[in-house]
């Protein structure tokens, strides 16, 4: 990263345009709308990723403190761990369907979801796609930091025991204590220049952790059931339901596992631009759900052994690795470096799966001011401070209802994108039309009626239930029909806006939309960031309609 000048440091303090990112004038995009370089197709000397660096990427990002505690909450709606295993493969495998789908955009066309959504959204549509995700973003890398400030806490009472006795000097409607506000500073602070890596950049970091992650997790496991002489009663126990309410739960359950990466599943193009080969993202099928059911299947055995020394199921992690502060300096030592591996854990989650999600909105929402490190940026002190994440969790009870249940809406965007792709276009998208808001993409008034209509009728019989889940039996009241809907909203969204976009797109299609092939080109010039190996005598396009030229002679090379 190039550091500015005492000069440039003097213009960026006194005058806005300073701030100003170079203007991509031999871009796609026409000589009226300002794009940078992190939105434009991703160039071949940053098409870097690999099958083993997808591979480690998705160690990197399922491999955490909320992945290893899944299973508490099946466990604790009265089904047993013989549930929870299959429950979180099938769930699993079946967004990874969906991250696979459209992750396959990404790695093929090499651009970000935010400019993706133009084809399938139109130009002006897809800000509702960008904006949304880029605040569920922010939310979740607040959350995430807030759950991860206990590393902090439990590495400095490691290295200093009496941090633990810091007094309060802060009221309890602060939501946390003058100690939780320093290890959130200090998780924070330490968290922000590794959330400023690019992703071309994150290889060593998935390497990382991968090593530490694992590690860590397998030896607070052993130490567990070391000390309880065994794996525990968990394994005992059987589900406590039956009948029709089994068979609801267990759907439940799945379709909230699968929730829980409604956000990927929407924007994985943002990572798999970068993939060495259309291919590589496939490893996602069969790598994602292994790896998530292992990292769920360790909380289990843990959690049971846990119990026998305890006398309670501690589904998290750091509450096991306090106890070792109690073993003198070994104990302690063996403490801190957990609690290292964890932290590393979370701030790798937070990059991979918040941080640059953000950055990348944030790029096609305010491209003349914002690229991927000053996103980053952003989403770190909006999501960090602004959002108050610790008071979130303390109090806002409805409010991490609702963005709980946002996977509502993140069902059908998924689904509008891979039907666009897959079924309407054919695998076929005018790369330059992308960046054009007169382009062939620009629908009426900028908007694809029919994305409107596949995203409206799956997301309105599932509001009830989300009211339900936000206030409460005793304010909205629904039949249980409405009820056991709700609890499959993601994939009930999923796949009805896959079926009603399919479908309005073969009955109502907008005809200048649909090639014969991908359009790579710009008044016949090649894009450099994609070397035509998959469609031969693809066309030659403007960006435009199917009539129209653009004169602009920057508009000549990426």
């Amino acid at each position: 990263m190039r550091k500015p000048s005492t000069a440039e440091l003097r213009r960026r303090l006194t005058s806005l345009h300073a701030w100003e990112l170079p203007k991509r004038n031999g871009a796609l995009a026409p000589a009226h709308v300002w794009t940078n370089r992190d939105m434009d197709p991703t160039p071949i000397e940053d098409q870097t990723w690999s099958v083993w660096v997808i591979l480690g990427y998705w160690a990197t990002d399922t491999i955490n403190l909320a992945t290893w505690q899944t299973a508490s909450a099946i466990l604790s709606v009265g089904l047993s761990w013989r549930e929870a295993i299959p429950i979180m493969v099938v769930g699993n495998f079946i967004v990874a369907v969906s991250l696979v789908l459209n992750g396959a955009i990404g790695s093929k066309l090499h651009v970000p979801f935010s400019v993706i959504a133009t084809s399938s959204f139109g130009y002006y549509l897809r800000y509702f796609c960008i904006v949304s995700r880029a605040i569920l973003a922010m939310f979740w890398l607040g959350i995430q930091s807030a759950n991860g400030a206990q590393c902090i806490t439990i590495m400095l009472r490691a290295w200093a025991p009496s941090y633990n006795n810091i007094p309060n000097a802060l009221p309890a409607s602060a939501g946390i204590t003058t100690q939780g506000m320093a290890s959130y500073f200090l998780f924070w602070i330490i968290q922000l220049p590794l959330l400023l890596i690019h992703p071309t950049k994150l290889r060593p970091l998935f390497w990382i952790k991968l090593f530490a992650a694992p590690v860590a997790a397998i030896a607070t496991m052993g130490w567990s059931v070391h000390r309880a002489g065994g794996s525990g009663d968990i394994f005992a126990l059987r589900a406590t339901v039956s009948g029709s309410q089994y068979t609801w739960l267990w759907l439940t359950c799945m379709s909230s596992v699968a929730g829980n990466w409604s956000t990927l599943a929407v924007n994985i193009p943002d990572f798999t631009r970068y993939a060495k080969s259309t291919n590589a993202q496939f490893i996602q099928l069969p790598a994602m759900p292994i790896i998530f059911t292992a990292c769920g299947v360790l909380g289990i055995v843990t959690t049971s052994a846990s119990k026998v020394f305890t006398g309670d199921y501690l589904w998290n992690p750091l509450d096991i690795i306090s106890i070792w502060l109690d073993y003198g300096s070994g104990g302690r030592c063996a403490a801190f470096f957990a609690a290292l591996a964890w932290y590393v854990a979370q701030v790798g989650t937070n990059i991979t799966a918040n941080s640059i999600s953000a950055a990348n909105d944030l790029t096609v929402l305010l491209p003349r001011w914002v690229n991927i490190r000053r996103g980053c940026m952003i989403a770190a002190v909006i999501g960090g401070w602004v959002l108050v994440p610790w008071k979130i969790l303390s109090s806002a009870s409805t409010f991490l209802a609702f963005m709980g249940g946002y996977a509502v809406f993140l069902g059908p965007i998924s689904g509008i994108l891979a039907a666009d792709f897959w079924l309407v276009k054919k695998g076929h998208v005018d790369i330059p039309a992308l960046y054009n808001p007169d382009g062939r993409y620009r629908y009426v008034g900028g908007c694809n009626w029919r994305a409107i209509v596949a995203f409206l009728v799956p997301v309105a019989p599932l509001l009830p239930g989300l009211g339900l889940s936000i206030s409460g039996a005793d304010v909205v009241h629904i039949n249980e029909g409405a009820t056991n809907l709700y609890t499959l909203n993601w994939l009930f969204g999923f796949l009805t806006s896959v079926v009603l976009y399919a479908g309005l797109g073969y009955g109502f299609p907008a005809k200048e939309t649909l090639l014969k092939n991908t359009i790579w080109d710009l008044d016949g010039l090649a894009i450099e960031a994609h070397v035509r190996d998959d469609d031969e005598g693809a066309e030659k396009g403007s960006g435009l309609g199917p009539s129209e030229k653009s004169e602009s002679p920057e508009a000549k090379t990426l």
